[in-house]
Formats: structure tokens, C-alpha cells, sequence
């Protein structure tokens, strides 16, 4: 018994230490440019070189039913070991920004079997009060992506990604031998490709996941470009002297709060209440933005940025608990790997998108193109969900 209370908080701690390899590359782009010569336009395909990876990893994992058919602790471990390792080939004196985007790509790769594995060995033990468990877990998530900021506010770049290498190794040995196989573990097949097509059969997957694939449209790009909001309203604002880092750190970070939060709400208002609320709050942080981002004060900016922050992610949990939960018992891993796999190529789009505007126009009205996601998803979540 005593073991089992401990499982929780070894998955919550594993999976902040192996998410932080995901904005490790992100959080150090300014020394990347000086020391390896890159644009400041390598940010998008940075951010997107992980975002393919984890989808590449995501697709043979779903295929293959990785995390169903062998124990998921065991893939956790390999895939945080590797995921490590390429992270750690960003130090070497020789990168191009080829190889750092290959090195990133295989980094994504293998977070694929930390994020969605994490929740799945979740679900196979905490079978009651999942919302819970996965608000936590997605909580250590958003804090792992944002503690490379963190590192880079007071660390020089090369120990941020010796760190994060080490914290994620430490994430995999925590988990292959101090989690065993849940009780409500139910070991699957290969998945046929039909397989595909009859998760969104059922209206209240179908709408779970729609749900989710809209709040990953705005998700990562928030993420992705939250230091460039913060540098562009220095450069205007000559006279704001907060750390960029620091101040990145917190608004992502604060998003675990708002997991947690949402999470324990669940419980009593149920996720698909919750979830919508969150969308529809971070849906209209989206709207606003032009007019939130051109103030001249360093309060109400920093304050919106971090509403918006809590919101943005506060939903995530709530969705993959509607996924699991309307599931095939059997496919339950392969169905949140495969709605992750989808969840992160939309965001791709969006983050490529807001590059591309960012080349043509300084503008903080850009950033109402997030919208389009929560409003598709607050649609979604309309039709009946468990």
C-alpha cells in the first residue's frame, strides 16, 4: 500500500525531469544564434524539428501499440535514456543548425514514449480519479518545458542542456524501477490502420478529441513565441528591465498550476465543464491580445501573459482524461499516443504560421490566429461528452 502511494509522485517527478528536454533547444536560441550563426528565424523550425519527431514517434508507437503490448515502464527508460542523449549532441563545438535540427528532430522522437506513456501507465493505475492524476502529470509537464527558461536565467547555455540531459536520464530509472505495470493494465495487439478510423466512431472520443486538437493549435505556439512577445515589448519599452527568461520561465510554468487546478475540479464539476471553461478563457486571451500586448505597463502585460499562461494549458489533462476514458480499454495507450501524434502536427502549423507572419509585420494582432483552434474546439465540445 505504502508503494502504491508513492507511484504518483515518482510519475509526476519522471515526468517533469524527461519533458524538459523538449524547450531546452528554445530557451537557448539567442547563445545557439551567436555561437553557431543562426538567424533568429530558426526559432520556428527548431520548435518544429521536436514537434516532428515527437509525431514521427508517436505514429509508430500508435501503430506498433508500443505502450500496450510491452511495459510501458521499460519504453519510458529507453526512450528517456535516448531522448537524453540526443539532447546532449547540442554542446558538441561542430553543430550545424542541420544537425541541431536533426539532433531535435530525434529528441521529439523519443519524447514520445515519456509524455503519452507517462499518462498511460497513469491511467493503468489510477483508474479512479484520473483528472486528477493527469492534471498533475500534465502540471509536471508544462513545468518541465518551462524550466530550461529557467536554467538559461541564471546558468550559462551549456550547463542548461547538461542538465536537462541529466534530469531526464534520472526521470527514466525512477520510473523503470520504482513503477511496476499498473493493476487496470490490459496488454494489446498490433493495431490494424482500421483500428484508426473506429476510435472517432464513437461521438464522445470524437469530440474529446477534437477538443484537444484545438487547444494544441494554440498550445505550442503560445509557448513558442512567448520570449519573442516579451523581447519585441522591450525593444518598445527600453526602460522594462525584467530577465526575458526568468519571465518566460514563469508564464509557462504557471500553466501546471492551472493543470493541478483544473485537474481537482474535475473531479467535482467534471472534465468536460472544466475543460470548456478553460478553452473559452484562453480562446478569448487569444481575441484580446492585440490590444493586451500594445500596453504601456509592465504589470498588466506581464499579468496578462500569465493569465493567459494558466489558462492555455489548464484543459490539457481534462482532454487526455476524456480520451482515455472513452477509449478502447485494450488500445487505451495507442489511443492517447495517437491523439497526441495529431494534436502536435497541428501544432506545427500553427507555429510555422505565426513565423511567417512574424517575417512580415511586428504586429501583435498576429497572435488572434490562435483563436482559430479554441473556437473549432469549444465547437467540439458542444456535441455530448462523457
Amino acid at each position: 500500500m505504502q508503494k502504491s502511494k508513492l507511484i504518483l509522485p515518482i510519475l509526476v517527478l519522471s515526468q517533469f525531469c524527461g519533458t524538459s528536454l523538449w524547450f531546452a533547444g528554445n530557451s537557448i536560441m539567442s547563445d545557439l544564434v551567436i555561437n553557431f550563426g543562426f538567424e533568429a528565424a530558426a526559432l520556428g523550425p527548431l520548435t518544429s524539428s521536436v514537434q516532428l519527431g515527437f509525431i514521427a514517434g508517436t505514429l509508430l508507437f500508435a501503430l506498433l501499440a508500443i505502450s500496450d503490448r510491452v511495459s510501458p515502464s521499460k519504453v519510458f527508460l529507453v526512450c528517456a535514456v535516448f531522448g537524453s542523449l540526443f539532447n546532449l549532441g547540442i554542446i558538441w563545438d561542430g553543430n550545424t543548425l542541420i544537425s541541431i535540427l536533426i539532433l531535435r528532430f530525434f529528441t521529439g522522437f523519443f519524447l514520445a514514449g515519456i509524455y503519452p506513456v507517462g499518462m498511460k501507465i497513469a491511467a493503468d493505475h489510477f483508474e479512479n480519479g484520473l483528472g486528477k492524476s493527469l492534471g498533475l502529470l500534465v502540471g509536471a509537464l508544462v513545468l518541465g518545458t518551462a524550466f530550461p527558461h529557467l536554467l538559461k536565467g541564471i546558468f550559462a547555455w551549456k550547463f542548461v542542456i547538461l542538465s536537462t540531459s541529466a534530469l531526464a536520464f534520472l526521470g527514466g530509472i525512477l520510473v523503470a524501477t520504482l513503477v511496476p505495470d499498473g493493476p487496470f493494465r490490459k496488454p494489446g495487439q498490433i493495431m490494424a490502420l482500421s483500428s484508426f478510423k473506429t476510435f472517432f466512431n464513437k461521438q464522445e472520443f470524437k469530440a474529446a478529441a477534437l477538443g484537444y486538437f484545438g487547444h494544441m493549435w494554440e498550445l505550442y505556439a503560445y509557448w513558442a513565441f512567448v520570449p519573442i512577445i516579451l523581447a519585441s515589448y522591450q525593444l518598445i519599452n527600453p526602460a522594462s528591465a525584467f530577465n526575458i527568461s526568468i519571465v518566460s520561465f514563469s508564464i509557462i510554468a504557471i500553466g501546471g498550476v492551472g493543470c493541478v487546478i483544473g485537474g481537482f475540479l474535475s473531479q467535482r464539476f467534471g472534465a468536460k465543464k472544466i475543460a470548456t471553461i478553460s478553452l473559452f478563457l484562453s480562446c478569448l486571451c487569444c481575441l484580446i491580445s492585440p490590444f493586451m500586448l500594445g500596453l504601456n505597463s509592465e504589470v498588466f502585460f506581464i499579468g496578462f501573459l500569465l493569465f493567459w499562461g494558466l489558462m492555455v494549458t489548464a484543459d490539457s489533462p481534462l482532454f487526455s482524461t476524456l480520451v482515455a476514458q472513452n477509449a478502447i480499454p485494450e488500445l487505451k495507450g495507442t489511443a492517447l499516443t495517437l491523439v497526441n501524434c495529431l494534436g502536435f502536427a497541428i501544432s506545427i502549423f500553427s507555429i510555422q504560421l505565426l513565423n511567417e507572419m512574424k517575417s512580415y509585420t511586428d504586429s501583435n494582432s498576429i497572435y488572434v490566429v490562435l483563436a482559430i483552434g479554441p473556437v473549432l474546439g469549444l465547437w467540439a465540445l458542444s456535441k455530448p461528452v462523457k
